[in-house]
């Protein structure tokens, strides 16, 4: 069950699934100004840089988590989940060497951080074995397997798939993500007959439809092995709620990020 907070004037939404220090934020409780008002997490949006700093000590502090130790990932719609370690930690509007999608570590007090703006933000926790991950599900990384590579990358690191808990959470939703054949061809080769459910024809709109991204990628970790009372997902609509959320669909891009962190 997703459950909504505010710690500290930061709102925040947690599963109670995840045992683990954890996240998701909206767009509320930072002081961005203008469109990017008022909790904006990205870097390369145009923002104050002290303003968006000051935004990650808020969540840092709401969270629970030290913000010099932060990992996050650097985003390019690809399948590659990086293993973490203190060394990748760095200070905001510094260089990054590295590109992925997805983040997992078995190390204490190392928090990850993944972004949306409209994908599906993904957290794993394997709380038995102490692993964690942060995964950014666009749709492109999430026909490349990019959970099948998150939890087979815990594996190898002594997580166990009975164990893994996953917290699916907000995003654009089914009543709003208009996809054309090319995403509806490739969840078909990435999931066969099952991503049927998941995909219908929009009304009065030939040649495009409706995709539930978050029932696919649910379906997948069954399919991969999690259990079901393991899986818990949002129902809110990232699309459908621009005043809470940052909706890349709602403002046609003129937007701030969100995050989903989570830290063991």
């Amino acid at each position: 069950m997703f459950v909504e907070t505010v710690i500290q004037g930061v709102p925040l939404i947690q599963s109670t699934l995840i045992p683990a220090r954890h996240g998701f934020t909206t767009r509320q409780g930072g002081v961005s100004t203008g469109h990017l008002r008022s909790l904006n997490l990205g870097e390369n949006r145009g923002d104050d840089p002290e303003r968006v700093r000051e935004n990650y000590r808020r969540v840092a502090r709401a969270v629970g988590f030290d913000l010099h130790k932060l990992v996050y990932t650097r985003q390019v719609h690809e399948n590659t989940v990086r293993y973490a370690v203190p060394a990748d930690s760095r200070a905001l509007y510094t260089p990054m060497d590295y590109t992925c999608d997805g983040l997992y570590t078995d190390v204490p007090e190392l928090p990850l951080a993944c972004f949306t703006a409209d994908c599906v933000p993904v957290l794993l926790c394997d709380p038995a074995n102490g692993v964690i991950a942060a995964v950014h599900c666009g749709w492109r990384s999430t026909v490349a397997d990019i959970l099948g590579v998150a939890v087979a990358q815990m594996c190898a690191r002594g997580a166990e798939k009975a164990s893994i808990r996953a917290a699916i959470g907000p995003a654009i939703g089914a009543c709003c993500f208009e996809v054309g054949a090319d995403v509806t061809e490739a969840m078909y080769a990435w999931l066969g007959a099952e991503a049927a459910p998941f995909i219908r024809e929009k009304p009065g709109a030939p040649g495009k439809y409706l995709a539930d991204l978050r029932g696919a990628d649910r379906r997948r970790l069954l399919k991969l092995g999690l259990k079901e009372e393991h899986i818990d997902v949002s129902d809110e609509c990232t699309m459908c709620a621009p005043e809470k959320f940052w909706s890349h669909r709602a403002t046609r891009g003129k937007r701030g990020s969100q995050a989903a962190f989570i830290v063991l």
